[in-house]
């Protein structure tokens, strides 16, 4: 049963959570300037549904930046559950071009799990060769890979998208966001857009950018903390990165194209939504076999990321939590974003979470006070 909250933090929660209610409460009257999302299943069963601050609606749409990859991380889940595809057989099997300047042995496991040495093309892809990913997808094939694939990983924050979406093309004959389309986002109505139709613009909430007094420290992907030679090579200055992506997440024309890596269009709902659908199935059974997204969820890589310059760990392209990114425990898998989003699952407590904050907090990534609200839903699962 849900309880209706009557305060500054509108929405409901279930009983039993309504110590997450009074933090959150608590994080507003901190910041008067806090505008968010957070919805959270526990199974089948909503648990929390609730929004806050200026112009925000349960029903808002915003630009979750990577929280986008989770799109790719199902679509690629679909396909392997279905045994269309093999993750360890080469990408060249399926993309003959690929092979191309040494390639032909990266396993489809290595390229999305950021192993494949494609962070960016040389020189870099347009805006036009992203929006059109088979032009793009064409160059990273024939280019030759910045390390030796499998020796490190670094962080593909954009190229991933491309590269993904030609192989479901290769496999399916449809680009990832026509396959996420048909297969996932309609069959289970979810606030997840990848192309979000002029129908939904209406319901867009423009994204602000970082207080000026707390930006001088770099942020998350796209914007690296403490980016190497690698990563000041893929994502240019800082600043010029920052203030790109966000002009990007206000175009109409991103939206309209809805790039899987970074530029989806979701609400907290539709991000929770996805996870519960895509495990348990809310209206249908589950989108995906426990055993496939076991597949998908173990861990590939842990360390340094060559592109990023600090600890991460990825699975087959979801993201696992490592202690700059305590979002669940050791099985739990999903993905932030830059401007402070966050969406995951943890099969330990059941729970699927879906975040989305207007403002970016400093300095980028998930958001601390997200980070914060998945450890009290968890403590509160485990205690139930």
């Amino acid at each position: 049963m849900m309880t209706d909250i009557a305060s500054a933090l509108n929405g409901s929660v279930a009983r039993g959570y309504e110590q997450l209610a009074e933090t959150l409460e608590a994080e507003l009257a901190a910041d008067a300037d806090y505008a968010f999302q957070l919805t959270a299943y526990r199974g089948h069963e909503l648990v929390v549904d609730v929004h806050a601050g200026e112009g925000m609606t349960g029903d808002s749409l915003m630009v979750p930046f990577s929280v986008s990859k989770n799109s790719i991380a199902f679509s690629i889940a679909l396909l392997v559950d279905r045994g269309l595809l093999d993750l360890d057989a080469p990408v060249a099997a399926y993309w003959p071009e690929f092979a191309a300047e040494g390639k032909q042995h990266v396993l489809v496991r290595e390229l999305l799990s950021h192993q494949a040495g494609l962070p960016e093309a040389l020189p870099a892809l347009s805006d036009e060769e992203y929006a059109d990913d088979r032009s793009g997808a064409a160059r990273l094939a024939a280019q030759l890979p910045w390390w030796r694939p499998g020796a490190a990983f670094g962080y593909h924050g954009l190229t991933i998208g491309v590269l993904a979406s030609e192989l479901v093309r290769r496999i399916t004959g449809l680009g990832l966001q026509a396959f996420f389309e048909a297969e996932i986002r309609a069959p289970r109505s979810l606030d997840f857009y990848l192309g979000l139709p002029e129908a939904e613009e209406s319901r867009v909430l423009e994204l602000q950018p970082m207080r000026a007094s707390t930006s001088a420290s770099p942020g998350d992907i796209p914007f690296p903390r403490q980016p190497g030679q690698i990563g000041r090579q893929v994502f240019g200055s800082i600043a010029q990165t920052r203030s790109g992506q966000e002009a990007l997440a206000h175009a109409r024309w991103q939206r309209s194209v809805g790039s899987p890596a970074a530029y989806s269009t979701v609400s907290a709902r539709g991000i929770a939504g996805l996870f519960a659908e895509g495990v348990v199935g809310l209206t249908c059974p589950a989108l995906i076999s426990p055993h496939a997204l076991q597949i998908m969820a173990q861990p590939q890589v842990v360390g340094s990321d060559l592109v990023i310059g600090i600890d991460r760990s990825y699975g087959v392209v979801f993201q696992k939590p490592t202690d700059n990114l305590a979002f669940g425990g050791f099985r739990a898998f999903g993905h932030d974003g830059a401007g402070g989003a966050l969406g995951f699952h943890d099969p330990e407590t059941g729970i699927s979470f879906g975040y989305a904050v207007r403002r970016t907090p400093p300095p980028g990534g998930a958001d601390a006070r997200a980070i914060t609200a998945a450890k009290q839903l968890q403590k509160i699962a485990l205690a139930s």
